[in-house]
C-alpha cells in the first residue's frame, strides 16, 4: 500500500519559493494507493470517480503527471493504480504531492523496488512540477518523510525535535486555491515593488527562525504569536481571503494560541494551534464542517 501524507506549512509559505526557509509538518491524513499489473495503464481516483490514462499532452494535469510518473519505470508491465484521496484538493494541504508520493510508492511496491522515503520525495518533485510549475519542493518532501522540519529550497531537510506535540486544528474555507496563480501573484508584486515585497519576505524569514527555536523549546505560546504575525504578513501580500481571516479570528477568540492561513492562499485552509488535545477538539467543532485535528510529534 502506497501512502502520501498531507502537509501543513507552519510558517514560511511563498517566502520559501524565493529562497527563504519554511517550517512544515506532515500529517497522518493523506492519500493511499495500490498498483497491480493490468492490460493497460490506468489511474483511478476516488472519491472523484476519475479513470485516466497517461497522456503527456493531455488537458488534465493528472493525465500528464501519471505519464511523467510511469516514464520513471522504463521496463515494466502495464499498471492500474487505484488511489483513495482523503484530503481536499486545492486547499493548501499538499493534495497533489500526496497523490504523487502515494502513486510512486504503490508502483515501487508492485514492481518489488525499494527506495528511501527521501528518494521517493525527490522522485515526486517531477509529478509536482506538472501541477505547480515552480514548486518549492516542500510539499512532496513532507508528504514522503513526515514529522516537523525546516526546509530551504535546494537544501536537505532539517528535522526539528521537541518533547511537546503540536495540537493543530485544520479548517477548510471551502474556497478553491491555485498555488500556481498565487505564486505568480507574489512574483509580479516582487517585480513591481521589490522593496515592499523583499521586506515582507525578510520578515517571514525572521519569524521562521524564531519559530524553530520556539518549537525546539516547546514554547507554544511564543509559537502562536509568531503564527499570527506570519498571517499578517501574508495578508499584506493579498493572499488571504475574508473567509480565512474570519476563521482565524474565530479560533483566536476561542482560545487558540495562534492561527494563520496555510499554503498558497486565495482560499484553501487555515490552521489553529491549540494548547492541548481537548481544546483542539473543541476548536474543531467550532470551525465546523471539513475541520479536523492533527497531532504532530516533533
Amino acid at each position: 500500500m502506497g501512502f502520501g501524507r498531507g502537509k501543513v506549512i507552519l510558517l514560511g509559505e511563498h517566502a520559501v519559493v524565493h529562497g527563504c526557509p519554511a517550517i512544515a509538518v506532515g500529517i497522518e491524513r493523506g492519500v493511499t494507493a495500490e498498483a497491480e499489473t493490468s492490460e493497460r495503464d490506468l489511474l483511478r481516483l476516488s472519491p472523484w470517480d476519475l479513470s485516466l490514462a497517461p497522456d503527456l499532452d493531455g488537458d488534465e494535469p493528472l493525465e500528464r503527471a501519471f505519464a511523467v510518473a510511469l516514464a520513471m519505470y522504463p521496463s515494466r508491465p502495464s499498471l492500474e493504480v487505484n488511489v483513495d484521496v482523503d484530503l481536499p484538493a486545492g486547499a493548501g494541504l499538499g493534495c497533489s504531492a500526496a497523490i504523487g508520493v502515494a502513486v510512486l510508492d504503490a508502483i515501487d511496491e508492485a514492481l518489488g523496488l525499494e527506495r528511501s522515503r527521501t528518494d521517493l520525495a525527490t522522485a515526486a518533485l517531477a509529478w509536482e512540477k506538472v501541477f505547480h510549475g515552480n514548486p518549492s519542493g516542500i510539499d512532496n518532501t513532507m508528504s514522503a518523510v513526515g514529522g516537523v522540519a525546516l526546509y530551504r529550497k535546494g537544501d536537505a531537510l532539517r528535522p526539528l525535535h521537541s518533547n511537546k506535540p503540536l495540537h493543530l486544528v485544520i479548517g477548510y474555507s471551502g474556497e478553491p486555491s491555485s498555488t500556481k496563480e498565487m505564486v505568480a501573484s507574489v512574483g509580479r508584486q516582487l517585480e513591481n515593488d521589490p522593496k515592499r515585497v523583499n521586506k515582507a519576505l525578510e520578515g517571514i524569514e525572521v519569524l521562521v527562525r524564531n519559530a524553530k527555536l520556539a518549537i525546539e523549546a516547546g514554547d507554544h505560546v511564543a509559537l502562536g504569536q509568531l503564527l499570527d504575525l506570519n498571517h499578517t504578513i501574508l495578508s499584506s501580500l493579498m493572499l488571504c481571503t475574508t473567509k480565512l481571516d474570519e476563521m482565524c479570528q474565530t479560533a483566536r477568540r476561542a482560545g487558540a494560541l495562534g492561527a494563520k492561513m496555510t499554503g498558497a492562499g486565495g482560499g484553501g485552509c487555515m490552521f489553529a494551534l491549540a494548547p492541548k488535545h481537548d481544546e483542539a477538539l473543541r476548536l474543531r467543532d467550532l470551525l465546523g464542517r471539513g475541520s479536523f485535528v492533527a497531532e504532530v510529534s516533533a
